[in-house]
């Protein structure tokens, strides 16, 4: 069998592909490497595809931003996904996920793919279980043989990293049914696969036959997303002994998969009250040894309808700066229905707000760089270089040019009376006379 791209590292052959995603974050290859063969740093990048903009998550890396697509029962367009996938890539997020439960999953999922210039990630438990639902009547009647068929469709496909629920156990659903919660199980993946624990009375296949996912994650070159089927669902559940207990699951999965040569990431909560989000974090870097965390927000606050983009930011900028390496994305839409294409552009940017936010706190030397540029073209009154400097150069041409006044430096906040055109006059730093 073709070696792993951790194997590759190990004897010192490093892909063009990564040495390129090296250099762009002015990081030095070895430390690249090195974090990836330790297991600290993922580079998906499927076998059968190269996309046009790879990304390293981890090992001291920017943060990374992931948006999520995919259809519904409700909506199941395909033109409509493609849109959001444009948005997605427009906005400058690193990579997409296609969570699709509706529709031609398998036409919907390839498009996805040939179409993404991102690394594209998904979740087969989905279609093993719509299948299942329209074939024999019910999620709960899947068989082992048709999760890992559609985790073989989904690697051979082009995916390049899969979310896989191996932690929701046998045991770890007794722990949970030992400490009730408020919401239960929120993850998709991990209702399904507790929902057929429970009714065959068997044992998580993904769990009890990981060798089997490991194998092909080895041939397809995919990496492991370890899901964290049992995250809480809100603030209330937070950091309970579910949560932890499937934790711990993931933790020695993580071994396995790098003495395998299998890339692999965590995935992480959830709902967390902004003082536990940090705990969260370094809990579990303790707990996988230091694996790339990836988080959805988390949301610090479950009364945010409407505005839950707002509230995943604020504990995405939390975990970050502790150590999170790959933010999810949330919509204005969440809870609230499917997404729209303006909903994931919106989600993106302010995400990529919140990873932005940490990488200047985790002291990337470009973030920091990025903002000084933003901070002289202020000082400057210069807008076309503070617009072209905008994280979101759209929005914000849009919102100067709606208020400005033509032939006007300042803008139409402050007017004649503008701080820093003022005090340049007595400073000695601008020669524009101030009316007196």
């Amino acid at each position: 069998m073709e070696e792993t791209l951790m194997e590759k590292l190990r004897r010192g052959d490093a892909p063009p592909a990564l040495r390129k995603a090296a250099e762009e974050e002015s990081l030095p290859l070895e430390e690249v490497a090195g974090a990836i063969v330790e297991g600290k740093a993922v580079f998906p990048c499927n076998r059968a595809r190269s996309p046009e903009r790879p990304c390293i998550i981890g090992g001291g890396s920017r943060v990374k931003v992931n948006a999520n697509l995919g259809t519904s029962s409700d909506y199941a367009g395909l033109e409509e996904e493609l849109e959001k996938l444009r948005a997605a890539v427009e906005a400058g997020a690193d990579a997409v996920m296609d969570l699709s439960t509706g529709g031609p999953l398998d036409r919907v999922r390839e498009a996805i793919v040939d179409a993404s210039p991102l690394p594209v990630g998904s979740v087969p438990i989905y279609q093993a279980a719509v299948r299942a639902q329209e074939e024999r009547g019910s999620i709960v009647a899947m068989t082992p043989e048709d999760m890992f068929r559609a985790v073989e469709d989904h690697c051979a496909s082009g995916i390049d990293f899969i979310t896989v629920h191996c932690g929701v156990t046998m045991r770890v659903l007794e722990t949970l049914k030992a400490n009730p919660r408020v919401a239960d199980i929120v993850s998709r993946g991990g209702a399904f696969l507790a929902g057929w624990i429970l009714h065959n009375e068997k044992e998580n296949p993904f769990y009890e036959d990981f060798d089997r996912l490991l194998e092909i994650a080895r041939r397809h070159e995919v990496t492991l997303s370890l899901g964290d089927g049992l995250r809480p669902g809100c603030i209330e559940d937070a950091t309970d002994a579910a949560q932890v207990a499937e934790l711990v699951v993931l933790g020695e999965l993580v071994q396995r998969c790098r003495e395998a040569g299998v890339q692999c990431m965590v995935e992480g909560p959830g709902h967390i009250p902004l003082h536990q989000v940090e705990a969260n974090v370094s809990l579990a870097k303790a707990v996988t040894r230091g694996a790339p965390f990836y988080v959805l927000g988390p949301l610090v606050t479950d009364v945010a309808a409407g505005h839950d983009h707002v509230a995943a930011a604020i504990g995405g900028a939390l975990a970050a700066m502790a150590g999170a390496d790959f933010l999810c994305y949330v919509t204005p839409r969440e809870h609230l229905g499917l997404p729209t294409a303006e909903d994931v552009r919106e989600g993106v940017i302010i995400t990529r707000i919140a990873g932005h936010a940490a990488d200047i706190a985790r002291g990337i030397p470009a973030a920091r760089e990025w903002d000084l540029r933003m901070s002289r073209a202020r000082k400057a009154l210069d807008w076309e270089a503070q617009l072209e400097l905008a994280l979101d150069r759209e929005k914000a041409r849009r919102l100067f040019g709606e208020r400005q006044v033509e032939g006007e430096r300042a803008c139409t906040m402050c007017g004649d009376f503008c701080a820093m055109r003022f005090i340049s006059h007595f400073l000695g730093k601008e020669e524009v006379p101030v009316c007196e």
